[in-house]
Order: structure tokens, then sequence, then C-alpha cells
């Protein structure tokens, strides 16, 4: 994929700097969609979707099941799924995660009991016999499945997202910006890390305190940490107030599409966000361009507090 670094990037011209920039982002983002397009093309991505289209999607219930027992948790699966699937096997002495199984077999036309709860039910129904029943949902059992983190053996393949390039003095800059944009932020060391494999979050502290808190998980990759940054502010800046799930790859669009853009705008190689976007909205790479005017006025807002 091509780089997307753009160095000698400037806005200086005060009378020509709101269209320059407007007419600047607007190529960007068009280069992104083009890169997403391209990403999802790719072999690497196409090996990455086979292995993901073969996890469960769990339900909510399970889902939260599986953090309250190991927050950490990205990727489970069974004991056997892990050995078949994916040739790798869990550790001895890991200790299993709980979740809710579906109890699929022969279901009584009439009760919707399986034929052995069926026989002690006061169900009389014996229009066909029980062979001849479909089947369906009767219930649920206790199964066990493990994370990732408990298992070895080959590596799943990764998506490199990773932005690259020179960002001396780049964190130092964003993390002095929090005051401007109305932002805390921390950076917090690899071993303090408590989010699992996620590099950075936006969340409320308190009821009362108004601020948004943005968190960044320290590395040695500067032009990484300071992409995140960026991406975790945008959050701050247009998803604070948001609690809607069904909107959360469309923020995640945004959010990404802001740290394109500023991160392109100072130097950076950001070219790794189109693997990213296509990692969460792949059938739809058009959604970024819809929301461009949000987009745009984002990465605006940074660029100019960076400026100054």
């Amino acid at each position: 994929m091509a780089t997307t670094s753009d160095s000698s990037i400037s806005f200086d011209e005060t009378d020509t700097r709101s269209d320059e920039m407007n007419s600047t982002i607007e190529q960007w983002i068009n280069d992104l969609v083009a890169g997403i397009d391209e990403a999802q093309s790719s072999a690497e991505f196409q090996e990455w979707l086979d292995v993901q289209s073969r996890f469960h999607d769990y339900s909510y219930q399970n889902t939260l099941l599986i953090k309250r027992q190991c927050p950490e948790a990205t990727r489970v699966a069974g004991y056997r799924t892990w050995q078949e699937d994916f040739d790798r096997h869990v550790q001895e002495g890991e200790s299993a995660i709980w979740i809710w199984a579906p109890i699929i077999t022969k279901q009584c036309p009439e009760c919707e009991n399986s034929p052995r709860y069926h026989e002690s039910s006061d169900c009389d129904y014996d229009e066909t016999p029980p062979e001849e029943w479909s089947k369906g949902l009767v219930g649920f059992r206790p199964a066990p499945v493990f994370d990732i983190s408990q298992t070895d053996g080959e590596p799943l393949p990764e998506l490199d997202t990773e932005a690259t390039g020179d960002a001396d003095g780049l964190v130092t800059q964003l993390t002095a910006a929090d005051d401007d944009l109305g932002v805390t932020v921390r950076i917090i060391p690899e071993e303090e890390w408590s989010h699992g494999e996620a590099k950075g979050v936006c969340e409320r502290v308190s009821l009362i305190d108004v601020k948004p808190l943005v968190e960044a998980r320290d590395r040695e990759n500067n032009a990484d940490l300071a992409r995140t940054l960026i991406h975790e502010y945008a959050h701050a800046l247009l998803h604070f107030d948001v609690d809607d799930d069904t909107e959360r790859s469309k923020r995640e669009v945004e959010a990404e599409a802001v740290a394109y853009v500023v991160g392109r705008y100072c130097g950076l190689d950001t070219s790794g966000s189109a693997f990213y976007l296509a990692a969460w909205e792949s059938d739809d790479p058009e959604v970024v361009r819809e929301r461009l005017g949000r987009i745009s006025r984002t990465a605006e807002e940074i660029i100019e507090v960076l400026e100054d």
C-alpha cells in the first residue's frame, strides 16, 4: 500500500487557510477510501477475514460473562476449536471461561420440548413421531471456552494498522494540547495497562467530571502512539456524549479518519488506517465520505491547536 506521508504540507496563509484545509482534507479522504478498497481486495485482508469468520459472534449475555471472568479476553473459542481450526492448544492449568451454549435438538411442535422432556410433560401431541420432528432451540447448557492468551501454537494473521514515521516531539505536542481540546490525557506504561489489547480509550471518569479522559498505552513506536492519541481525541470531541452501540462502527470510522488526516498532516505514514477501517466497515468504505463534514471539522480543530 502506498505511503501517505506529506511532511511538506502547511496551511500558513491566513487568507486561504480554510479553503486549503478543506480541499486538502477532502482529497486525503478520497485517498483513504481508495486505500480501504485496496485493503479489502488484498490477500492479507482476505486471510484475516477468513480467520475472523471462524470465531462466534457471542450474545450480549455471553459477552458480559466472558468479560466478567476474563476482562482482557479478545478472541475466545472452545478447546477443540482452537486445536482443529487454528492449530493452537490450551496451555496446561488454564481455567475455562464459562458461557451459555444453545442446545439444539428435535423439538415437539406443540410444547417445544426435546423428546426426553416431552415424555415427562403433560403434552399429549402425537400427530408425528419424535424422529420426524424438526430441530430447534430447547435450552442452554454451560460450556467452556478459552481466550487466545490461554493458548499456544500457530499465530493468527494480523493486520498491520500501525502508523510509522518521524514523530519526535509530536507526542509531547499532543499531550500539551489536552487543555485546549478540553480533554485530560494520560500515557500509561505497558505493564500498568488494564484495557486488554486496546491501544487507547476515551471514557468518563465520573458523573461530575465533565472532561473526557483519554488514556493511551505507551509503546516504542511514537508515530503510532501519536495516531492513537489523535484517534482518542476525535472520540472525545465527537462521541463523548453518544451512547449508542449501533453507531459504534461509524464512530470508529470517524475517529480513525481524523487520525489518518491529522497524522498525514504531521508527516506520518497513516496508510495502515485503511486496514483498520476495512476491518470495521468492510462492506461500505463510502461511509467515510458520508461523514466528511464531521471528520473535516474535527481534524481542522486538532490541526489548528497543534499549529498554535
